[in-house]
């Protein structure tokens, strides 16, 4: 019976790995690829890898606030604080530029699901290869795209 079931499973693992690497896995809709955009270019690169403020402001709602979890008490901060903080930072340590391709934060995207006008991902961020953040980033569709309109997030120890 254990023979069976790990025949079955590597059977399993096989064809989803041909599906992966031939491009027969399921794709992700038009809708799921514009999320995933913003959050690329505002979040993933306008943050962790170029600190970037003008793309920061493209893809997040003004109204945005990340919800931070600290010794049991919610905390909220805005957006504009958030892009303070990081262009204090960028005071102190010039940031790399999109020229220069250097990436310090990698991401995968295990979840992106759209329903209407409302989107939920959840990103997984590594440095060095180690994973460092899961976010759950919400987003709206507005008339000049989509935005980001909320986080919240894991730091792994």
């Amino acid at each position: 019976m254990r023979r069976l079931a790990l025949l079955l499973a590597l059977s399993v693992f096989t064809a989803l790995a041909t599906a992966v690497a031939d491009g027969t896995a399921p794709r992700r809709s038009a809708e799921q690829q514009a999320v995933l955009q913003v959050v690329s270019d505002a979040y993933v690169d306008g943050i962790h890898n170029f600190r970037d403020p003008a793309a920061i402001r493209r893809g997040f709602h003004p109204d945005f606030e990340m919800l931070v979890l600290r010794e049991g008490k919610l905390e909220k901060l805005p957006l504009e604080a958030w892009i303070e903080r990081i262009a204090a930072q960028n005071e102190k340590d010039v940031p790399p530029t999109r020229e220069s391709g250097k990436r310090s934060t990698e991401a995968r995207f295990p979840i992106v699901e759209v329903t209407g006008t409302a989107a939920f991902c959840k990103v997984e961020l590594l440095r060095d290869g180690k994973q460092v953040f899961t976010d759950h980033i919400a987003l709206y569709q507005f008339a000049d795209g989509w935005k980001i309109v909320g986080k919240s997030f894991y730091r792994h120890p």
